[in-house]
């Protein structure tokens, strides 16, 4: 007997930077989401026959009011992780990452319910920050986040 199927769900995330080379970082709120009140990079689900590209800029609108441009593909990641949903509601999800590499091009931060702050981060900086573990390997592979000060932690 094989065990029920675990959910699958591709994300395109956006590794977004403004024109001093800050990262945007947000954190998930505590009750919700796979990183619970951990900060992580921006993002969110493909819709149904979406292309990648339209739904990063999808997600950054609606999750935070912004414009992108300069998108270009980095890498891809994925994993099982354990999703609270609102209500408290639970269960397993494959997640498959997509990550884009994209520069701030205007609008101002408005969080709505998917975060409970933002930040601009300089990458010298990032270490500070209770990354969620998919972003910490995102910023170490895409050489953002020092790899000396991880082996510290």
């Amino acid at each position: 007997m094989s065990a029920s199927p675990v959910a699958s769900r591709v994300i395109a995330v956006g590794l977004v930077q403004d024109r001093q080379g800050r990262v945007l970082l947000c954190k998930m709120p505590p009750d919700r989401g796979v990183f619970p009140s951990q900060w992580g990079l921006p993002g969110g689900g493909l819709e149904p026959g979406e292309r990648m590209e339209a739904a990063l800029r999808r997600e950054l609108r609606e999750e935070l009011g912004i414009e992108i441009t300069s998108i270009r593909p980095l890498f891809f990641s994925d994993g099982q992780y354990h999703k609270t949903f609102p209500g408290g509601a639970q269960r397993e999800i494959y997640m498959i990452f997509l990550i884009f590499a994209c520069q701030l091009a205007g609008g101002e931060i408005l969080l709505g319910p998917e975060f409970s702050e933002f930040a601009w981060v300089d990458p010298a900086d990032l270490g500070g920050y209770d990354l969620n573990s998919a972003t910490r390997e995102t910023l170490l592979q895409a050489g953002l986040l020092d790899q000396s000060s991880e082996n510290e932690k």
